[in-house]
């Protein structure tokens, strides 16, 4: 054979050999890169060990190949791995992805259920990382870690999910705990929860091309209703799904309880609420009944109240970001028996207000007013700020109406005849608390039983209907004030 044919044949192997030169790859800023899908989900739940393979594309949109650095954000976690195009993570540099071609990612993840919580927890969150031309672009990565039911958008973290049942009732009686990840909404359903029944709720900052929110809300819409049946043996817990020791007194780790408009027949008995940003909140001619129930560890208030209808007794209510009750744009409310416990920043125990500004703060479209109805009877309203109490009142006094009959409290301007000329006729038997006052059993390990030289005790007037305490013992005659009978 001639010598151009040899020649033609060692300039192509070294055509094939070479491939793309570095100076042939797309370097600008402007890079596009997609990935098949936002969230790769495993959503496999485990009862024993076990692993399982799901694959993602990255897809170069651009019409000159790039190079591009793969990796798991969080190398050194015990859960998932990663293998592109054959090269095992958890990184690989210097990926070539054809011009508007794909690459796989494929990856695995191993569970073990039986694992503690702080090890392998209720829901495992990663992130592929793809960095090219110095732009990052991410994927998710999320799968069940324990053996649970799962509660969860077919869409992955941050969308909604509704939840009905053909106006019907279901109970959450399996004696595995129960995950909601999302945000759902209830409708045409009311949703029992035995006693000792074990809520978790995943929350978290999400963030999509319009806007950045906040993860794990539960609403019940005006068909939808919550009947929580916990005991004082027994309670219902809804939390956070952290469950690791340094997480256990961290606040806003998810949204909170909403029953939204007209939203009827709400019954939480025996119910703890800790972690989240609002404990409990009705609005719009919501109506909820809440007996026994402990709300703490909140970012903002424990109960939140907007031209809704709230009635509470033998609850407690603490470690609260900001007011631990708030009652705006008026409504109906009664609380009975309550605690408040407000001592983790300046913010009033009890604020309450009979209008509402829908452009705050200059108001520019008018002041809403509706009237406000609100009761307390043998309650305690205390903190670290010399007022405990803050009202907000506009227009006509008649749609301002309050009663504080045989409670606690510690107020200091509020007393003023300038600032509420007629408190004083709408209080009766009433202690007006000091600093000095001894009330609580340990106040620095939240123990708000009362203390044996309290102020609060036998200071209570008896109620029909609510003959035992937050712990079920029975009420004396006269009763002690707050949550707690000594």
């Amino acid at each position: 054979m001639s010598t151009r044919f040899w020649v033609f044949v060692y300039l192509m192997g070294m055509a094939t050999l070479v491939g793309c030169r570095k100076d042939d790859y797309y370097t600008g800023s402007d890079v596009d890169i997609r990935f098949s899908q936002d969230t790769l989900r495993f959503d496999t739940v485990f009862t024993t060990i076990g692993s399982a393979t799901r694959s993602i594309t990255v897809h170069n949109k651009g019409s000159k190949p790039v190079l591009a650095d793969i990796s798991l954000r969080r190398q050194a976690n015990d859960f998932f791995r990663i293998n592109v195009d054959g090269s095992r993570g958890p990184r690989v540099s210097d990926v070539e992805i054809g011009a508007g071609d794909s690459i796989y990612v494929f990856v695995e993840v191993t569970i073990d259920p039986d694992q503690p919580w702080s090890i392998s927890p209720f829901v495992i969150e990663d992130f592929i990382d793809v960095e090219c031309n110095g732009k990052q672009f991410e994927a998710h990565l999320e799968a069940w870690g324990q053996n649970a039911n799962y509660i969860t958008p077919a869409s992955g973290k941050g969308n909604f999910f509704l939840y009905q049942c053909d106006l019907g009732e279901e109970t959450w009686d399996d004696p595995r705990p129960y995950v909601i990840y999302g945000i759902l909404y209830v409708d045409s359903c009311r949703i029992v929860l035995p006693a000792g029944t074990r809520v978790y709720v995943h929350g978290g900052v999400v963030r999509d091309s319009t806007s950045i929110y906040n993860d794990g809300l539960l609403v019940f819409l005006r068909n939808g209703s919550l009947d929580s049946r916990g005991t004082p043996e027994n309670p219902v817990v809804i939390q956070g799904d952290r469950l690791e020791k340094e997480f256990e007194d961290v606040s806003s780790q998810w949204v909170g309880l909403l029953f939204w408009q007209q939203s009827r027949n709400n019954k939480l008995s025996h119910t703890v609420i800790r972690n989240s940003i609002i404990g409990m909140q009705a609005d719009s001619l919501a109506q909820v009944n809440m007996s026994g129930c402990i709300i703490h560890n909140t970012g903002g208030p424990a109960v939140r109240g907007r031209h809704a209808s709230v009635s509470a007794d033998n609850c407690l209510f603490f470690d609260n970001g900001s007011n631990a009750i708030q009652l705006i744009y008026g409504g109906k409310y009664r609380f009975d028996f309550c605690t408040v416990a407000s001592y983790s920043g300046q913010n009033e125990a009890l604020a309450m207000t009979n209008f509402y500004c829908p452009d705050p703060p200059l108001c520019l479209a008018g002041i809403r007013i509706n009237p406000l109805d609100a009761t307390f009877t043998n309650c305690i309203l205390t903190g670290s700020d010399s007022d405990e109490i803050a009202f907000g009142l506009r227009g006509e006094e008649t749609s301002f109406k309050y009663r504080f009959d045989h409670c606690a409290f510690r107020i200091d301007e509020l007393d003023d005849d300038k600032n509420f000329p007629n408190f004083s006729e709408n209080t009766n038997a009433c202690l007006f608390l000091k600093a000095s006052d001894r009330m609580f059993l340990d106040r620095s390990k939240n123990d708000f039983r009362l203390d044996t030289m309290s102020v609060a005790l036998s200071k209570g007037v008896k109620v029909p209907g609510f003959p035992s305490d937050l712990l079920g013992k029975l009420r004396k005659d006269p009763p002690d004030l707050g949550c707690f009978e000594f």
